[in-house]
């Protein structure tokens, strides 16, 4: 169960790439104070944790009401991370997020900059979601469920962090050592995504259907 969660854990925050949200979290807040910012930050990660909490727990009875087994939603899901990992390693993900929140702002005032883009699709985009309901798939108990809802927390708490001290953080690491980090990073998550596709692999043909 710990390594489960580690690996949920590593696979959540790979994915919210807290280190490559911070500049862009900068962009979107341009000209606003130190307060504004940290309430900007504080509201999107709640928003972020609501919705994925949301799915974490409810997720698994969608699939179950839809019809999809859990082991097609693994395959699906991992091919998904495997392309967002693909992204990083070739930092074509930064970009295509700079181009969501410039959308996003041409849409929505800056005082919603919190629920959208940031919260949404910044952090709890589509395979944040993918991520936490394939987790919560792995620990179907109560106690595994509030293992995945606290997995959830301190990822959306660490990336609060992150945003926080943006302005700092992009002042010590700068472009290139963003760059390295993000392509480990993503490294990281192609691996996560292929066991997460072995495991429906074997779901869906080595376990016979009930």
């Amino acid at each position: 169960m710990i390594e489960t969660l580690l690996n949920g854990f590593a696979t959540l925050f790979v994915i919210i790439d807290p280190i490559g949200l911070a500049p862009i979290f900068l962009g979107l807040t341009a000209g606003l104070s130190r307060t504004d910012r940290a309430r900007i930050a504080r509201n999107g990660c709640l928003i972020a944790f609501a919705i994925l909490a949301i799915f974490g727990l409810a997720g698994l009875s969608v699939l179950t009401a839809l019809g999809i087994s859990l082991g097609a939603f693994r395959v699906a899901g991992g091919l998904f991370l495997f392309w967002i990992a693909f992204e990083l390693v070739f930092e074509k993900r930064k970009t295509r997020k700079e181009k969501d929140a410039q959308t996003a702002m041409t849409e929505h005032e800056a005082g919603e900059i919190a629920a959208v883009p940031l919260a949404i699709p910044l952090m709890a985009g589509p395979g944040a979601i993918s991520a936490v309901i394939l987790l919560s798939g792995e620990l179907p108990s109560a106690a595994g469920q509030g293992s995945v809802l606290a997995v959830v927390a301190i990822t959306i708490f660490v990336a609060y962090l992150f945003l926080r001290a943006a302005d700092r953080l992009e002042r010590l690491m700068g472009h290139t050592g963003r760059a390295v980090v993000t392509r480990l990073l993503g490294v990281l998550l192609a691996a996560l995504a292929v066991q997460f596709v072995s495991d429906g692999v074997k779901a869906l043909f080595l376990v016979p259907a009930a």
